[in-house]
């Protein structure tokens, strides 16, 4: 009787031992199956797209070629060197006008004055004597389209005169005066004393 009652325990031991090793079979199988599904669906990872510095930027951080531009020139004032140029005194001396340009009267706010301004050069190394004068005060003005006549504003606006006596041989003086010439009016013709005339001189604005 013992002899059989162990036999059963021992096979029932055996069967016990049989359906645990089958159990843990089955959890190690469900547990690969349950990995092998979760990595099956896992999203794949999103990588941002790398910032651009400052050494590497994109095209749409790189700026564009700046483009220089020749700066416009304002227009001067002054002539070609030359342009007009007339004898004085016969050939003892030169005038030649610098600039004539139109300014505002600063006593009535008007434009109606022109700045003109002249060079004298003396030419010749002798022969000039005490009274070989050019009164620039007395400097006159006129349209070449009307023949109207313009004089100077005044004796306190001009340098005065010029004597070629004080201005050694192949020197210069530089001189100026302001002549009442109305608006409108874009040319010239100016009469220096003692000079040639000059024709048809623009005015700059």
């Amino acid at each position: 009787m013992n002899t059989f009652l162990s036999s059963v325990a021992v096979l029932l031991s055996t069967l016990a031992l049989m359906c645990s090793g089958y159990t843990a079979y089955q959890v190690f199988t469900l547990q690969q199956t349950l990995n092998s599904t979760k990595a099956t669906n896992i999203p794949p990872i999103s990588i941002p797209p790398a910032v651009p510095t400052a050494e590497t930027p994109t095209p749409a951080t790189i700026a564009p070629s700046s483009v220089t531009t020749p700066a416009t020139t304002a227009k001067a004032s002054t002539f070609t060197p030359g342009q007009f140029v007339q004898p004085a005194f016969g050939n003892k001396a030169k005038v030649e006008l610098l600039s004539l340009k139109r300014i505002k009267d600063p006593a009535t706010a008007n434009r109606d004055v022109v700045n003109l301004r002249m060079r004298v050069r003396r030419v010749a190394t002798d022969g000039v004597v005490g009274s070989d004068i050019i009164s620039i005060g007395s400097t006159t003005a006129r349209n070449p389209d009307t023949s109207e006549t313009y004089k100077a504003v005044s004796l306190d606006r001009s340098t005065g005169s010029v004597s070629l006596f004080q201005v050694r041989a192949n020197s210069s003086a530089d001189a100026y005066v302001w002549l009442r010439v109305p608006e409108g009016v874009n040319n010239l013709d100016i009469f220096v004393p003692d000079t040639a005339a000059f024709q048809n001189v623009p005015i700059s604005n």
